[in-house]
């Protein structure tokens, strides 16, 4: 009876698990899938502006992690919130992300507009890369903005269990995110040939009607998320502090994660243009599989922090060991997939036979990473985030990434001068220090802060 009972209550974990994590999967593999296409249809250009639109984007990759900070930390108030039904401090906690999110997105845009080439010089010197890159970075900069509001709003309908209309929208703008693409790019039906410019107009546009459209859905159906604009701004002292508190954490988190990953960047451009194009072809690729991953590491977060806010700690701890189980079992398959396919995988880009042989071979040193990579994102962003953790999550990514990855990865290209995969799995050593410091606290319990306990924006009527 009892292994009965066990066995329905897996079963409802399981079903509702990937009713959240099935749209989050989809929407980070149409983002994915769009990333592949720019590159694909980049790499006709040339393996110049290959590497120039990858370096470009990683003033984008640093803004989209603050972003993902921000909704990160919001969606741990929003899923609590909603679960308890305060609606009012919802609705709050949105407006405070917003805002933060515009602040982060108006910078990034002023640098990408008024001095890509100073960012593009952080990267490389060659002449030919800063140009293109300087390009793409003036036309892609106002597009922060949209993306700001569009990541909150999204992130907040997905902690109310509303998964699907962001996913739509999605669909929508990615779709004329290709099609802009393939007449842009490559100057297709009378269309002007704009190559690396072509790309960055068709992303802004993109993400411009996907803005629109995400709030003409939130408030045509009247969503719970949906507010007068004043409710947004209603703040108490209480709420911001503790905000901040447990969301600072996070975004400091993603941006310093962030800049880590910039780092490995730096490090692996000393190896080589190639290594750098080749980089950007295994990163759009894996990028793909990754998603189940996240999918998982998301919905997860979300329902723990609904059950927290609920106050069923029973049912919170349940679902960390089985969504724990099923990120394990997927990443084992998908990093045998990934190995296995990774000589096909490369065929469809226009990359000299060296560049394809490191692009095969940096994506078998990822899929061996894969598993490690699975159990870290559920425990880290699934697990500790959900819990309110955010403080001690951040000390174990900083020390993974700042103390080993970073040092790893410089002393590995300079002074070892490493093929690139040996370098991937090198700098994964930090994968392996972050699950054994996260395992334990998740284990010792202590990661659990229940934050609706806070008295509400405004007292019950």
């Amino acid at each position: 009876m009892s292994a009965h009972v066990i066995s329905l209550k897996e079963s409802h974990f399981y079903r509702r698990l990937l009713s959240l994590a099935l749209p989050i999967m989809l929407q980070n593999l149409l983002a994915n899938g769009v990333s592949f296409v720019d590159t694909l249809m980049i790499s006709t250009v040339g393996e110049e502006a290959l590497a120039a639109v990858g370096l470009a984007n990683q003033m984008f990759f640093l803004i989209i992690l603050f972003f993902f900070g921000v909704s990160s930390g919001t969606a741990i108030f929003v899923s609590q919130y909603w679960g308890s039904q305060d609606r009012k401090s919802m609705h709050s906690v949105i407006g405070i992300a917003l805002v933060i999110a515009l602040v982060g997105a108006v910078v990034s845009a002023f640098f990408s507009f008024y001095y890509p080439e100073l960012l593009m010089h952080i990267f490389t010197r060659d002449a030919e890369v800063v140009q293109r890159g300087k390009e793409y970075l003036v036309v892609v900069a106002v597009s922060y903005i949209f993306s700001a509001i569009v990541l909150v709003l999204s992130a907040a309908l997905r902690s109310t269990n509303n998964a699907k209309t962001p996913l739509m929208v999605s669909i929508l703008a990615m779709s004329i995110n290709i099609v802009l693409n393939y007449l842009l790019i490559l100057g297709k039906f009378g269309f002007p040939r704009m190559e690396v410019a072509g790309a960055a107009l068709a992303t802004t546009i993109a993400r411009f009607i996907e803005l629109v459209v995400l709030i003409v859905l939130i408030y045509k159906k009247k969503n719970p998320i949906a507010a007068p604009l004043k409710e947004y701004f209603n703040w108490n002292k209480t709420l911001v502090t503790l905000y901040l508190v447990t969301c600072l954490p996070v975004i400091l988190n993603e941006m310093l994660w962030s800049l880590g990953m910039t780092a490995y960047k730096v490090a692996y451009a000393r190896l080589g243009m190639n290594v750098i194009a080749s980089i950007n072809v295994s990163e759009s690729i894996h990028s793909l599989f990754f998603v189940v991953l996240m999918g998982i590491s998301n919905s997860t977060a979300i329902m723990i922090g609904n059950k927290i806010g609920e106050g069923d700690m029973e049912s919170a701890t349940s679902y960390v060991k089985q969504s724990s189980r099923l990120a394990l079992a997927s990443a084992v398959v998908l990093g045998f997939f990934l190995i296995v396919l990774s000589r096909y995988l490369v065929m469809p880009f226009n990359l000299s036979s060296e560049s394809a042989r490191i692009s095969q071979l940096a994506l078998v040193a990822v899929g061996l990473l894969f598993p490690l990579k699975a159990s870290n994102m559920v425990y880290i962003v699934g697990v500790l985030r959900s819990g309110g953790d955010t403080r001690y999550s951040m000390l174990i990514e900083m020390i993974g990434v700042w103390g080993i990855g970073v040092p790893l990865a410089f002393f590995g290209a300079i002074v070892l001068a490493l093929p690139l995969h040996l370098l991937i799995l090198l700098v994964g050593t930090e994968e392996l220090f972050k699950l054994i410091v996260s395992t334990l606290r998740v284990r010792s319990g202590k990661w659990i802060t229940r934050l609706t306990d806070t008295p509400p924006v405004v007292p019950a009527t």
